[in-house]
């Protein structure tokens, strides 16, 4: 036999012996795995350049959020609570001087999407009873600080509502309007309406719903668009597929069935109706059975924030199974089991042979990628099979819910959870201080360029 090919088989079979075994039907199995993989991505954390910053990523903000939702997971479905100091610290550090994860140091370039997703890490906390600190605001009250902040911003200049996706007219994207912004505040109402009981966050979901079923962002035939904007009067579409736009809008209409009681039929056909949509996440290439954002990953073109999709797709809808009937979920969540096994074998990169890859329809054969965000793509699918393991949660403030709620929390303290409908005094105080800001920000930028050079 030739040496290059003796070599190549033993590559091979190393690389093979040293990806994560999973096997999706034994707990033990898969805690293992888990943990394996949680702590190679708290590593990539402890590594960064940003690291005198608890819960400041490099080149990033959102990220953290989303990290230390898929870690509260971990813990809650392992016991394992290594990383509970480093959460802690990361969570408080970044939730701002108001209690709404808008810190004033990176304010001036986040998007509603950006935002939305500490919230969610926020109310994930309250629901799984993860451990608060003395002297610190409730996670609970935390999530409805980003409801209460975001609220005000629903823009009813065009397309008759929606968030835009930015904040600042100065931001690429302040004229979209776009499907993860409002599916995240759609999904974040659902579910503070599902744990506090009050009906105004209720309302809001519906409202978000109805509004982004108005829109291509949420098509009649259960096609979600990326984007929409406001030059069109929410007419057009970016029709880019990703998972977590599917994830967002799901995740909300099965929290606002459960709150329901059934009593509403169009949550449960929202679940049905996006699910069998999302079949396109599990291609032909994985045997229909191992999810891919299919939008970059057969091109190997996703970015860092693509990279995490996944994790939302299978982490939320693996949680949400725990409240709507179960054949509901039934067969995705035997794909998320192939799709564990498959993310396994994928982690066999890096000198330990224990880095995970984001490919997961290559099965044995590593992508040749490895980062943070591929570590979490990974732990959220083994939090998603664990879930069927764990009997209890998601809690609420009716059944052992320990978060205390505080529907004044955040920058809108004045409000009774959320804003006074927003009149036509308030639309035009709003664009006198845009056209102020926008002044101020152009006079600053022309500074720099001649007078302060």
């Amino acid at each position: 036999m030739p040496r290059w090919l003796t070599t190549l088989l033993t590559f091979l079979l190393l690389q093979n012996a040293l990806a994560i075994e999973v096997n999706p039907e034994d707990e033990t199995s898969l805690k293992n795995a888990a943990k394996t993989v949680a702590t190679t991505m708290v590593d990539y954390y402890n590594a960064r350049d940003s690291k005198a910053i608890p819960g400041k990523f490099d080149g990033t903000w959102w990220e953290g959020g989303s990290m230390f939702m898929t870690l509260i997971q971990y813990w809650y479905l392992t016991g394992d609570s290594q990383f509970n100091d480093a959460i802690q610290e990361g969570m408080y550090w970044q939730k701002g001087d108001d209690n709404d994860f808008f810190p004033s140091n990176y304010s001036q370039y986040l998007g509603n999407d950006d935002q939305v997703f500490w919230g969610l890490a926020a109310i994930t906390a309250g629901e799984l009873n993860f451990p608060e600190r003395s002297g610190e605001p409730s996670w609970i009250s935390l999530a409805e600080g980003v409801f209460n902040g975001q609220i005000p911003r629903w823009d009813m200049t065009a397309c008759n509502g929606g968030l835009r996706w930015q904040i600042w007219p100065y931001q690429d994207g302040y004229n979209l309007k776009n499907a993860i912004s409002n599916g995240g505040l759609f999904q974040l109402s659902a579910r503070l309406a599902l744990y506090t009981k009050n009906a105004t966050y209720a309302e809001w979901a519906e409202k978000i719903w109805d509004w982004s079923h108005s829109t291509p962002l949420l098509r009649k035939t259960w096609v979600i668009a990326d984007t929409t904007t406001n030059a069109a009067n929410c007419k057009d579409h970016g029709d880019h597929q990703w998972t977590y736009n599917y994830a967002t809008y799901i995740m909300g209409a099965g929290y606002m069935h459960n709150y329901t009681n059934g009593t509403e039929g169009k949550w449960l056909e929202g679940v049905t109706g996006l699910l069998k949509t999302s079949e396109q996440f599990f291609p032909k290439s994985g045997d229909h059975q191992i999810i891919s954002d299919i939008t970059c990953e057969p091109i190997d073109m996703c970015d860092r924030n693509q990279k995490t999709f996944k994790t939302y797709f299978t982490s939320w809808i693996g949680f949400m199974s725990l409240i709507v009937p179960t054949n509901v979920t039934a067969e995705v969540m035997g794909k998320f089991k192939a799709s564990a096994v498959a993310a396994g074998q994928q982690c066999s990169g890096g000198s330990d042979g224990k880095h995970c890859g984001i490919r997961w329809t290559m099965k044995s054969e590593w992508d040749g990628t490895m980062g943070l965000e591929q570590q979490m793509s990974v732990l959220g699918v083994l939090n998603a099979v664990m879930v069927p393991f764990t009997a209890d949660g998601p809690y609420n403030a009716d059944n052992g819910g320990k978060s205390k709620s505080d529907p004044h929390g955040g920058s809108n303290p004045e409000g009774s959870t959320g804003p006074a409908p927003i009149t036509s005094g308030d639309r035009v105080g709003a664009g006198i201080l845009t056209a102020v800001f926008v002044l101020v920000w152009v006079g600053a930028i022309s500074w720099m360029l001649v007078g302060g050079k």
